[in-house]
C-alpha cells in the first residue's frame, strides 16, 4: 500500500453521491478539500467521525473548504446515514475500493489482534492547486474534525 505524503498529487477521482449525482475531484479546482475514507456506514466510530464532520461543516465553509465522505456503501445506505443523524456532508460511494487504494486507504489492517482487508480510516487535505497538504492514516475518529479543522484554518 502506498502512502500519499504532503505535495503529492491528490489522485483524481468521480463518484456517485448519497443521490447519485457525479462528484469529482476536480470540481472543486482553486479550493480546499477534505477527502475523508471510513469503514461503514452507521457504525459506531464512523457515526460519530461523520457527526463531528458535520458539526463543523459552517467552519469548513467559511475557510472555503468542502468536505467528502467516502465509503464502500452504496448511495441508499448513505441516504438513510445522513437522514438519520441530519448529516449535510457529501457522502460518495467507492464501492470497489478503487479510489480508496490509490489513495492507500484500503488494505491489511489489524483490530483487536485480527488482521483483515478493508478500509483504513484515513483523511486528506488537498490544496487549491490539487496536491495533498497533509495526510493522517489510521485515525481515531473522536475528535478527528476538530483537528483537520485546525490545519485549515492555520
Amino acid at each position: 500500500m502506498a502512502k500519499l505524503s504532503p505535495g503529492d498529487p491528490a489522485p483524481g477521482f468521480s463518484l456517485p453521491d448519497q443521490d447519485g449525482e457525479t462528484v469529482a475531484l476536480d470540481g472543486f479546482a482553486g479550493r480546499r478539500v477534505v477527502v475523508y475514507f471510513y469503514p461503514a456506514d452507521d457504525t459506531p466510530g464512523c457515526t460519530k467521525e461523520a457527526c463531528q464532520f458535520n458539526d463543523n461543516l459552517a467552519e469548513f465553509g467559511h475557510a472555503d473548504t468542502e468536505v467528502l465522505g467516502i465509503s464502500p456503501d452504496g448511495a441508499q445506505s448513505h441516504r438513510r446515514f445522513r437522514e438519520r443523524y441530519g448529516l449535510e456532508v457529501r457522502l460518495l460511494s467507492d464501492t470497489d475500493h478503487a479510489v480508496m487504494e490509490r489513495y492507500g486507504a484500503w488494505g491489511e489492517k489489524t483490530l483487536y489482534g485480527r488482521t483483515s482487508v478493508g478500509v483504513i480510516r484515513s483523511t486528506f487535505l488537498v490544496g487549491p492547486d490539487g496536491r495533498i497538504e497533509q495526510a493522517w492514516y489510521n485515525v481515531r475518529a473522536d475528535g478527528h474534525a476538530t483537528k483537520v479543522l485546525g490545519v485549515v484554518r492555520g
